[in-house]
């Protein structure tokens, strides 16, 4: 039994739109943030308090400003200032340095600011998803340095992009 060319080109066509239309819609729910489907379409973060018991002017606002930023670049959520379907409050905790090497002479080598945040995460549509969790992360730094001006707005910045991360993927990605 011989089959025609035609026949050929047909059976080959309709294999590749029949795996070309199992490959789209099964990866149909998936995004490259890992957020999958999210029951929400509003988001709101309140503006989190200093309550550390170092003080560094404006690091609230900062971050507050830095979580509502990570969530509306990685998802369609639209950010809302009161009823929001997600929900994020908190407090920055902690705000310390602290020498990690010591040189010969006894000075620092090496000191560390560490931040850690107190976050309260609560989905109005699945209660199961509530939490509230302490993320802490730090910056390493000469201890010659002082951590200061442009050189503190790099360390915060690193920080907060670590602990806005890991917030996003706790709350909102389930990596």
């Amino acid at each position: 039994m011989k089959i025609k060319k035609s026949t050929l080109k047909k059976i080959k066509l309709y294999s590749i739109l029949f795996l070309s239309a199992i490959v789209i819609t099964s990866c149909g729910s998936y995004n490259f943030t890992g957020t999958g489907k999210i029951d929400a379409k509003t988001f709101q973060v309140n503006r989190f308090q200093n309550n550390a018991n170092l003080i560094e002017p404006g690091i609230d606002r900062t971050f507050t400003l830095k979580l509502q930023e990570i969530i509306q670049n990685q998802t369609n959520l639209n950010l809302t200032s009161t009823n929001g379907d997600l929900f994020y409050d908190g407090e920055i905790v902690d705000y310390y340095f602290s020498p990690m090497n010591a040189t010969a002479d006894q000075k620092a080598a090496q000191t560390r600011l560490t931040v850690s945040v107190n976050i309260r995460f609560v989905n109005k549509n699945k209660d199961k998803d509530n939490f509230e969790k302490k993320f802490t992360f730090f910056y390493d730094y000469s201890g010659t340095d002082q951590l200061i001006g442009s050189k503190l707005s790099v360390a915060l910045d690193e920080i907060f992009i670590r602990i806005t991360q890991d917030v996003f993927n706790e709350s909102l990605a389930k990596w």
